[in-house]
Order: C-alpha cells, then sequence, then structure tokens
C-alpha cells in the first residue's frame, strides 16, 4: 500500500489549493524609501524566488527539514525554529541547514555527515517507492493565481521573467512543469549554477542570461532576507513576500504578517522595498501595459 507520509508534528496547517488575494504591505524601514507600488518605478524585469514565492512548501520542504531532524533525534526542532533560522539569513541549503539544526538539538546524533543527511533528507521529500512512501513534494501547490504569471508575461514578455531558486535544478524544472507554467519563464538559475543567495551571483547571472542589466527596473521577489540581500547586492529591487502559512497564523491571530512574522520583520529591516500578500497580485500595478 502507498503511504502519504503524515506528519505527526503539531503543526497540522491545512491549507487548502486556493489562491490568496495580494496587497501591498508599504514598509516602513528606514532604508526603504518606497511607501506602496505606486511609488516605484515601472518594473521592467521579474525574477522569482521558488519556495514560498511560487510553491507552497510548508508540507514539503519544510517538513522534509523537521523529519529528518526528527530522524537523528533532534526532535526540539520545530517550524518555528526553521521560521527563525531561515530570518537570519544564510539558510538556502536545506540539505545543510538540516544538518546544522541537528547538530544544535542536544539528543541529535552527532558526527552525521552532509551526504547522509542529504539522503535521509531526499527520501522524505522525494519519496521512497519500494517502500511505498510516497514524497513530500507532491504535497506542494502553486501559491500564486496561474492568470496573475500570465498576465504579468503579456505584459513584458517571458525573455524578461526568470526563477532565482536555491532548489536542484531537476526539482525546479518538475514544479515548472506539473503547473504548466515553464512556458513563462525563459530563464531558470538553480543550485548547480553558482554561490546562493544571499550572493549577489544568482539575481546577477539571472539578469545575464536574460541579457539585462541589473538595475531598479528589475524586481526580485523572495520570502527570505536572503533573497533581499541578493537582490540589492545585484542592483536591482527587492520585494518581500509572506509564505501562505505565516499569513493564515496571522489571520487566525488577528495579527498583521509584517509586524508579527520573523521573516517578513527579517526583510523589512534589510531593506525590502515592499511586502506583499501570497499570490503578490498587486505586483501588476508595477508592470504597465504595453502600449498600444
Amino acid at each position: 500500500m502507498r503511504i502519504l507520509y503524515q506528519l505527526h508534528l503539531s503543526l497540522s496547517y491545512s491549507f487548502k489549493s486556493t489562491h490568496h488575494t495580494s496587497t501591498i504591505v508599504p514598509v516602513q524601514a528606514e532604508s526603504c524609501s518606497m511607501s506602496s507600488s505606486q511609488d516605484m518605478p515601472g518594473g521592467t524585469a521579474l525574477l522569482l524566488d521558488m519556495d514560498g514565492v511560487l510553491a507552497e512548501v510548508s508540507g514539503s520542504y519544510r517538513a522534509a527539514i523537521i523529519e529528518t531532524c526528527k530522524h537523528y533525534g533532534a526532535t526540539s526542532i520545530t517550524f518555528d525554529t526553521v521560521a527563525e533560522w531561515k530570518a537570519r539569513g544564510g539558510c538556502n541549503n536545506d540539505w545543510k541547514l538540516s544538518l546544522d539544526l541537528i547538530n544544535t538539538d542536544p539528543n541529535g546524533k552527532k558526527g552525521l555527515t552532509l551526504d547522509e543527511v542529504t539522503e535521509t533528507f531526499e527520501r522524505f521529500y522525494q519519496g521512497d517507492p519500494d517502500n511505498g512512501l510516497v514524497g513530500l513534494c507532491d504535497l506542494e501547490t502553486l501559491i500564486p493565481k496561474k492568470s496573475t504569471l500570465e498576465e504579468i508575461c503579456r505584459r513584458i514578455g517571458k525573455e524578461r521573467m526568470a526563477i532565482v531558486t536555491g532548489r536542484p535544478r531537476k526539482d525546479c524544472n518538475k514544479f515548472l512543469k506539473l503547473h504548466g507554467i515553464d512556458h513563462m519563464f525563459s530563464v531558470c538559475v538553480c543550485m548547480e549554477d553558482g554561490p546562493p543567495k544571499p550572493d549577489p551571483f544568482p539575481v546577477s547571472q539571472a539578469c545575464k542570461l536574460l541579457g539585462i542589466d541589473p538595475d531598479l527596473s528589475v524586481i526580485m521577489v523572495g520570502d527570505t532576507p536572503d533573497d533581499i540581500r541578493a537582490a540589492h547586492a545585484a542592483g536591482c529591487r527587492g520585494v518581500g513576500v509572506a509564505t501562505p502559512e505565516n499569513a493564515e497564523k496571522a489571520a487566525k491571530e488577528g495579527r498583521s504578517f509584517h509586524d508579527h512574522c520573523a521573516l517578513c520583520v527579517a526583510m523589512k529591516g534589510c531593506g525590502a522595498d515592499l511586502i506583499v500578500d501570497p499570490g503578490f497580485g498587486d505586483l501588476l500595478e508595477i508592470f504597465p501595459e504595453k502600449a498600444e
């Protein structure tokens, strides 16, 4: 019998594959001069991170981190722990992050290699058909409305749209094709291509492959401080987006995610030009209609 891996975690987000209405949240950080999308100059190119921006990954990548840690005895690691580490920055590689988290737990197995942890992580994420284990990757859904992406693509063209992700290329391509959006992106910069964010390389490389100059008309959208730092270091604009789980959690608590979500606060702190809701539909305002 095929078994869909049951997350026996206290966090049991029951996210449905619904889309979220997007609203621009003005950033009040001192380093940010923008108060709304209308204040931003028109965008000419769009670079998108994948996890937490295009792909809802609380039940896949984030869950695979937790399950990998638990497998090696690091039972103190929670989704909040992962969010806190992501907010610090420098945690784009989930394999290495899993190993680091295991080593911080007093009960975590010591002396593990990155290869060992990576193999375990991939078993949870990709699945293990021989043992009837369905991969957590099967739980991923598309966050924005496909129509939003199609409209941006219509306005600026696929030759000015790119994916900039820390995912392995095979996982990136699989998600894009599965959700029927691969035709909208002419460039994908992935884990194998060079140094990860917050290094500016992934953003600069995407611009190079698109054949455009990295400037303030290039919008990089991400869900962590590393995305914002990489965008700014490359000379582009950095727009932060709340992940669905953080936005939903804040809503249930009657609080504003941009003031209480650790990742959003961290992105504001490092100068995100805007913070937007999951789905980033209002970014359409930044990309003007083509002149007839």
